[in-house]
């Protein structure tokens, strides 16, 4: 039921996209260049964390009703990173035959300060490309799995170089809601966790959900059994902020517990 509301939010997120690219397009058609002041201000342009932004096909921002207001005029394709520049390559070069196209990169999110998943949706009219995005605070179980097993590489190889990486809360191990947390299995107790340092060396087999369900010893006797699997419960998700439904893939790493768990509302 937690992955179909989740699947359901995104489809709502990306309809609302999709109906304000269509908006702007329609009145950028009439109107021409002299929409782009309207996509520049609070107003029917902007939805919540949605807004219109355009840029020309060489790469300079003509409007926005976000942050990146503050790069218009300027080359954007300057202040991206290697992995962003290819896909904004990729959209300047679109034919105004494609319609609408879509893709996926990471920005940051003017609500809360953090670089999340943003999915765009944009149309290229002549020499201008107009776009609209939404965040995806969700990451996915393949995400998930990705990230236990770099986490479990990582321990491997460096032990306590990479305990100390995802207790620094941003060495790596941190992608949107995803977040790593390691338990030594002699003393039961935490050494990591990605977003809350006050766990650190407190008794994971006493941990529960919210809602009273056990979660460390359950979770320690899979683990026990096995070299790894999976167990699911309720915890708060660190950028909704919301008690969600959780998904965890544990495993054993030598003499640690290794964990990273996906939400899916």
């Amino acid at each position: 039921m937690g992955q179909c509301w989740a699947a359901g939010d995104e489809a709502q997120e990306a309809a609302a996209a999709k109906a304000l690219l269509e908006k702007a397009v329609a009145r950028y058609r009439v109107q021409g260049d002299k929409s782009l002041a309207e996509f520049s201000r609070q107003g029917e342009f902007v939805d919540g964390e949605r807004y219109v932004f355009v840029t020309d096909t060489q790469g300079i921002m003509l409007a926005s009703g976000g942050p990146s207001v503050a790069l218009i005029g300027r080359d954007v394709s300057s202040v991206l990173d290697p992995e962003l520049q290819k896909t904004f390559k990729h959209v300047l070069q679109t034919p105004e035959s494609a319609g609408v196209q879509q893709a996926e990169y990471r920005w940051q999110n003017w609500r809360d300060g953090k670089v999340e998943r943003k999915r765009v949706y944009f149309q290229r009219l002549a020499n201008r490309v107009l776009a609209v995005g939404y965040y995806l605070p969700r990451a996915s179980p393949e995400q998930a799995r990705a990230l236990l097993d770099k986490a479990s590489k990582a321990i491997e190889q460096d032990r306590d170089g990479t305990v100390r990486a995802i207790n620094d809360l941003k060495g790596g191990f941190l992608e949107d809601d995803l977040y790593v947390f390691v338990v030594d299995l002699a003393s039961k107790r935490y050494v990591a966790h990605g977003t809350n340092l006050r766990l650190v060396n407190t008794d994971f087999s006493k941990v529960k959900d919210p809602e009273g369900k056990p979660v460390g010893i359950p979770i320690l006797e899979i683990v026990r059994q096995q070299a790894e699997g999976e167990y699911e419960y309720r915890w708060r998700n660190p950028v909704t902020g919301k008690v969600e439904h959780k998904h965890a893939y544990v495993r054993r790493v030598g003499g640690y517990l290794v964990a990273v768990g996906y939400y899916s509302g």
